[in-house]
């Protein structure tokens, strides 16, 4: 069976950044139209999910296009473009900064930026768009123990479905795409029923490949082509990814320092 491919998109709109993840308003715009011109539809994660998990043959020009983080740029730059060509989209939340600044992650723009507040992620998921995990706090999986990666998976889970209903409590996307055997039990376990990975995916229900549509996309994204130029994309897609382990080391090095200054400053 052939699954339909999907997307990873990051930030659209917004401030520079000094990074790879940011796609202007514009050239998002021009992507999402010239897909919609020649004919191809988005799933909703429901449908996706169909096809997936009950081996239902897809359109060859069917997508599932999904959002990593939840910044909240998408609600002014990129839900009103997919709404008016007809598209819809998903977008995995990091809980624990739904409606807060992005103080998670490495600091590639000028000032922090702000996430999804739970007023437009409800406003939106009624005019048909699909919401799920990234975790709570964006931490890398694969470097926890068990007790801290199950405790990452349960607590973003528990609090979309308190938030959102059942069905944003289904689909998770591993932070950075970190995912092996361990972590997809756990993610099993705790009731995910789908995992998206990055590039490397198995292809298994709980570890999906997306391919991540970075600035140098110009054009239809990689992920829906099979030329030659596309190849060497994804190839650089790759090599974008896998840069993310400096970021992870980078982020538990600075969590670290925290910690122990937050404990040094307990002792007193």
């Amino acid at each position: 069976m052939r699954r339909p491919p999907v997307l990873c998109y990051h930030r659209v709109g917004g401030p520079p950044e000094i990074g790879v993840t940011r796609i202007g308003r514009r050239a998002f715009e021009r992507q999402m139209r010239t897909l919609a011109e020649r004919g191809w539809r988005a799933l909703s994660l429901r449908e996706f999910a169909d096809r997936v998990q009950r081996g239902v043959a897809g359109s060859c020009r069917e997508f599932l296009l999904t959002f990593d983080d939840g910044y909240a740029s998408l609600d002014t730059h990129a839900y009103p473009v997919l709404r008016e060509v007809g598209f819809t989209a998903t977008t995995f939340l990091i809980t624990e900064h739904v409606g807060r600044r992005n103080d998670w992650d490495a600091r590639y723009t000028w000032r922090r930026l702000p996430h999804l507040g739970w007023r437009a992620i409800e406003r939106w998921q009624a005019a048909g768009f699909d919401f799920g995990s990234h975790g709570a706090r964006h931490r890398r999986l694969t470097w926890l123990r068990d007790d801290e990666a199950e405790d990452e998976l349960r607590r973003s889970r528990d609090t979309l479905r308190a938030a959102l209903g059942e069905a944003a409590a289904r689909a998770v996307a591993y932070p950075f795409g970190a995912c092996d055997a361990r972590v997809r039990r756990l993610a099993g376990a705790i009731g995910y029923t789908l995992g998206f990975g990055g590039v490397h995916a198995s292809g298994e229900s709980l570890y999906l490949p997306r391919v991540p549509v970075y600035t140098w996309d110009r054009g239809v994204p990689f992920g829906l082509r099979d030329d030659a130029l596309a190849r060497v994309g994804r190839i650089a897609a790759r090599l974008a990814s896998g840069a993310s382990v400096g970021t992870s080391l980078a982020l538990a090095l600075t969590r670290g320092r925290r910690e122990r200054a937050g404990r040094r400053e307990g002792g007193r």
